[in-house]
């Protein structure tokens, strides 16, 4: 289990660089198409780097705001607040901020830059559904998130994303308004391929990232309450009573628990998350039932 771990982490590591490297391509290209020397490059490089640094330090705050996920105290649900304190403490890692999203879907969540600036929460669909040990499934496989940084990694990915659809558009918009004849043809004929491909391709990265992840999460979780049963059962319940949030958004769909994202969405076509059977699979194999 901790090879996969390893190895997982070693993959994410690739994935990262080939969304860097899509960036940087598209960086060249609209250098081309604004007929700019080449140091020009380093120039847009440097400003989607200023850029992803804004939306990665804003992140937090508009997924919460996107998601309609309020915070709240201890006194407003004991019972949460326990099971996630008591992870915390087992995991080594500050108590995160808890909130919660008045909707029936089953559901949960985890983001920020770090441990300290963590943030976790579910749905009250989910805490009204779940036994003790189940909830505690869910809370420590997003801890699991927590603790081996994939809050950042999504975090980074979610602005890089935005980041490589912004050159795509602006490249897109270029090669169909410019009227320069003394433009290359082959760079007009490339850009617009890149523009269009580069958002999908963004897309699948994120899908690799987040999938990963989730695996990853679930190995987590299931070896911090040393009981895989209890998230595999939660994983049954969110699998008849479904995830999809009334509320869904494309943009913050990796940072949920399971797919909060409604069938009849075309994006849920591209899911970040990996099919439940196929996590509940894991989790018996690892010791869960049957």
């Amino acid at each position: 289990m901790y090879s996969e771990i390893a190895a997982n982490k070693r993959k994410t590591v690739v994935i990262m660089l080939l969304f860097v490297a899509v960036a940087a391509g598209l960086g060249w290209l609209l250098t081309q198409f604004l007929e700019g020397p080449p140091v020009m490059t380093i120039y847009v490089l440097i400003g989607a780097a200023v850029y992803t640094l804004i939306s990665y330090f804003m992140a937090s705050k508009m997924a919460m705001g996107l998601n309609g996920a309020h915070p709240i105290k201890k006194k407003d649900n004991p019972r949460l607040y326990r099971i996630v304190e008591n992870l915390a403490i087992t995991e080594g890692l500050p108590t995160p901020k808890i909130y919660v999203i008045d909707d029936p879907a089953l559901n949960a969540f985890a983001t920020g830059r770090n441990p300290r600036k963590a943030i976790v929460g579910v749905t009250t669909g989910l805490l009204g559904a779940l036994e003790d040990a189940e909830l505690e499934g869910v809370m420590a496989h997003e801890l699991g998130h927590v603790k081996n940084y994939d809050i950042r990694v999504s975090l980074v990915a979610f602005a890089l994303a935005a980041v490589i659809g912004i050159l795509a558009d602006t490249i897109l918009r270029l090669s169909w308004f410019t009227d320069d004849e003394d433009n290359n043809p082959i760079f007009f004929i490339i850009g617009i391929v890149a523009a269009i491909l580069a958002p999908f391709v963004a897309v699948m990265i994120q899908m690799a990232i987040s999938r990963k992840r989730e695996f990853l999460a679930d190995a987590t979780g299931a070896l911090t309450t040393r009981y895989p049963d209890g998230l595999a059962k939660a994983l049954e319940k969110i699998k008849v009573h479904g995830s999809a949030t009334k509320r869904p958004n494309t943009a913050t769909a990796h940072l949920f628990f399971a797919n909060p994202l409604s069938k009849k969405q075309f994006a849920s076509l591209f899911s970040t998350h990996p099919p439940i059977d196929e996590r509940i699979k894991r989790l018996q194999a690892m010791g869960g039932g049957s």
